[in-house]
C-alpha cells in the first residue's frame, strides 16, 4: 500500500495552485506548507492523512530538476467526482490528456479523466465503481 508521494516542482506556488484546485473534487485540501531544511514543501491530503507532496526545486542528492512525465491517479468517489476534478484541473491550467469517460481497455467500469500539470506529468482522478443504476 502506497504511503505517499513526492514530486519536484518549478515553482511551488503554481504547484499550489493548481493542485488544490484540481483535488479539492476528491476532497483533498493543502494540509501542510512549511521550509523545511531550505526547502520549501507543500503537502496535501484528504482527512488526517498527507499523501501528496511536493517540493520546489532540485534535489540535493542529483538527478533532474524537476519531476516530469510522471503518471499519478487519485481514487474518485464516484464518476461525478471524475468530471468535477477533470473541469477544476483545466481551470486552473492544466492541460487536457483525456477527458471523463470510461477506459473498457483497462476494465469495463474504468471511468477516469486525465490531464496534463505545471511541470508535465499526466495526472488522473478515476473511478472503478459501475454507473449508478447499473446491474
Amino acid at each position: 500500500m502506497l504511503d505517499h508521494m513526492t514530486l519536484r516542482v518549478a515553482d511551488i506556488g503554481r504547484t499550489r495552485a493548481f493542485y488544490a484546485a484540481a483535488l479539492a473534487p476528491l476532497g483533498y485540501t493543502v494540509r501542510h506548507e512549511a521550509t523545511h531544511d531550505g526547502e520549501q514543501v507543500l503537502g496535501l491530503g484528504c482527512g488526517d492523512a498527507i499523501d501528496t507532496w511536493f517540493v520546489a526545486g532540485p534535489s540535493p542528492w542529483g538527478g533532474h530538476p524537476v519531476s516530469t512525465g510522471c503518471h499519478l491517479a487519485w481514487r474518485a468517489a464516484d464518476r461525478a467526482a471524475v468530471d468535477a476534478f477533470h473541469r477544476a484541473a483545466l481551470a486552473a491550467g492544466g492541460r487536457d490528456n483525456g477527458g471523463p469517460g470510461l477506459r473498457p481497455h483497462y476494465h469495463p467500469n474504468y471511468y477516469g479523466a486525465f490531464v496534463i500539470d505545471p511541470d508535465g506529468n499526466n495526472v488522473e482522478a478515476v473511478c472503478h465503481d459501475p454507473a449508478p443504476g447499473a446491474p
